[in-house]
């Protein structure tokens, strides 16, 4: 019989396993999450600069009003939202439902899905609301 060394830690992707749709939501829920990290010290340099007020709070409305801090925030609630919505696809599977191989490829399309006509409908109501 041969001896065949195997890896200890493959790499999830490339020599030992295929991409697929799991692995693609795996990692983007993880850059989301970190994502969500660095919004979130944006968020607070945000507030700080509220409470401060005069010049801190109009350079902060500046840069967030700019064509790059608009697409930060979209990016921020498009991460915001896919995290989200992975997070209960995976509560639900903490809980039994949706392990067959069918129901997680759906599972893992409608949370691509949702969470994109989400984002769109939030920035929808939200710059609606501010016209």
């Amino acid at each position: 019989m041969a001896y065949r060394k195997r890896p200890l830690s493959p790499f999830m992707l490339g020599q030992t396993y295929r991409f697929q749709i799991t692995s693609l939501m795996s990692i983007l829920h993880r850059i989301t999450g970190i994502s969500l990290a660095l919004g979130g010290i944006s968020l607070v340099w945000w507030l700080m600069a509220i409470a401060i007020g005069g010049d801190a709070y109009e350079f902060a409305s500046r840069q967030w009003s700019s064509p790059l801090g608009m697409l930060f925030l979209f990016g921020f609630t498009l991460a915001l939202v896919y995290h989200l919505l992975n997070g209960i696809r995976h509560l639900l599977w903490d809980a039994g439902w949706g392990y067959e191989i069918p129901k997680v490829y759906a599972s893992g399309i409608a949370v691509f899905v949702v969470g994109v006509l989400l984002t769109g409908l939030i920035w929808f109501f939200g710059l609606r609301g501010a016209a």
